[in-house]
């Protein structure tokens, strides 16, 4: 955090090639996860009147294939955020 500011901690987002097998992994573990952008907002029914399509904007399309939060919230004890924090680190390995 820079110095006279303050984070919000709103999400902690990975990012990974295999989310879907990670996210599964970290449930057997008994750590939730979130996906809160699953749908790019250009191939949202909202916005079809644009006309974007799927490959409109890959690089966005490949992060909402990619992405997932981890759990974050003002209530998280120090222990549940070295526990999620290490089994992350457990499952795909330290380097």
């Amino acid at each position: 955090v820079s110095p006279g500011s303050e984070h919000a901690y709103h999400l902690y987002v990975i990012r990974c090639a295999d989310r879907d097998a990670l996210r599964g992994a970290l449930q057997n573990a008994g750590i939730g996860s979130g996906i809160h952008y699953p749908v790019p907002v250009h191939l949202q029914k909202a916005y079809a009147s644009l006309g974007h399509q799927q490959g409109s904007f890959p690089h966005t399309e490949r992060a909402c294939d990619r992405v997932f939060s981890m759990p974050l919230f003002p209530e998280m004890s120090r222990e549940q955020v070295e526990c999620a924090a290490t089994t992350l680190a457990d499952i795909v390995g330290t380097k």
